[in-house]
């Protein structure tokens, strides 16, 4: 495929190139059988691959900059253990504002208080907790939505 094409940095995933020659849009890209296959798309779906790209390039930066990335040696879990232990002060807050957070949990209507468990503790999808008590997923989400505004009313 010969044209001008992006030079950006792209995720090893990412199966497919773009470019553009003389007005004409394209697109390139390998089959499972390593077959390649180049083929003239419209500006449209051109644009729409481009901002694709563009903000897979935007995670890949974030990622770079902004997580952690470390390997974990004796040395560093070392640095770690030695890190001051918390104060008497913090821990009582944090056991404060854990009972406040188990109080407003417990004043949910029994349904929210289910459901937001189920979502928050067992890591269950809106669709799997609708299947698993028999309703929609937007009932799921409206209890859930409302468990959580419910606590923020309490905790003010």
């Amino acid at each position: 495929m010969i044209g001008n094409h992006p030079k950006r940095r792209k995720d090893k995933y990412n199966p497919y190139k773009i470019c553009e020659n003389n007005g004409r849009y394209y697109l390139s890209f390998k089959d499972g059988q390593e077959v390649r296959h180049d083929m003239e798309i419209e500006k449209e779906l051109f644009d729409a691959f481009n901002r694709f790209e563009l903000d897979d390039l935007s995670i890949l930066n974030e990622w770079d900059r902004h997580i952690e990335h470390f390997e974990q040696t004796e040395q560093s879990l070392n640095r770690r253990a030695s890190n001051k232990a918390e104060s008497v002060e913090e821990v009582a807050l944090h056991n404060i504002e854990c009972e406040e957070l188990y109080r407003a949990i417990a004043a949910l209507t029994e349904t929210q208080q289910r459901r937001l468990k189920l979502y928050y503790f067992r890591d269950l999808t809106y669709r799997q907790i609708a299947d698993r008590e028999g309703c929609s997923v937007s009932a799921v989400g409206g209890s859930i939505y409302a468990a959580i505004e419910n606590i923020k009313k309490f905790l003010e």
